[in-house]
């Protein structure tokens, strides 16, 4: 997990461990319950039958157990405004960790795909990418920002418009893509579009 760790910390930027959120101790957990995985302090619990279920083939469990871990290791170092920040926001930018990660191959999500910039996963993280290509760093940026708080004004100090304009630019550059319907869905990761 510390090679995880180190890639978290070069994706958000974060240098030095005071700018990073402190956890002494992450505890990963695999047990039974319903749905895939959730972070809740700093444990990480997963679940086993979802891993037995949905990681087919076995020779791609790996992959998708590692997908899986780096986005919940996300929340744990991610900042979110003490909880102020939208729930679609912090899914959104723990996805975007996982695919700049390099352990999932691509994104899931065509560029333009959603109905708002918080909808969350894929949505979100190709949203923050076109944020990214408009200030290098953005999604870095907006995380070190949400250390303490949450706010729109966020968007207008780091790149000079309010969030609902950047999301209206965004989806008129890409147009409205429809969302895939026909993949293989591991709660939050489609398969499908993964290449080994």
């Amino acid at each position: 997990m510390p090679t995880l760790n180190k890639k978290i910390f070069e994706i958000f930027e974060e240098n030095t461990p005071a700018e990073r959120r402190s956890v002494p101790v992450l505890n990963v957990y695999i047990s039974e319950f319903k749905g895939y995985a959730y972070k809740n302090g700093d444990n990480i619990n997963i679940s086993a039958s979802a891993l037995d279920t949905y990681y087919h083939p076995r020779e791609r469990s790996k992959t998708f157990f590692s997908t899986m871990l780096i986005h919940e290791m996300a929340h744990v170092f991610q900042w979110h405004g003490n909880f102020g920040a939208p729930g679609g926001l912090t899914e959104g930018t723990a996805d975007y960790v996982m695919i700049k990660s390099n352990l999932y191959k691509d994104a899931y999500t065509k560029p333009g795909a959603g109905k708002k910039w918080d909808e969350g996963y894929g949505v979100t993280e190709r949203f923050l990418e076109y944020c990214d290509s408009l200030l290098k760093g953005f999604t870095a940026k907006l995380n070190k920002k949400m250390r303490d708080k949450y706010s729109d004004s966020y968007w207008v100090e780091l790149l000079g418009k309010p969030v609902d304009q950047l999301w209206r630019e965004y989806k008129a550059k890409y147009g409205n893509q429809p969302q895939e319907e026909e993949y293989y869905s591991i709660g939050a990761y489609p398969a499908a579009d993964l290449e080994y």
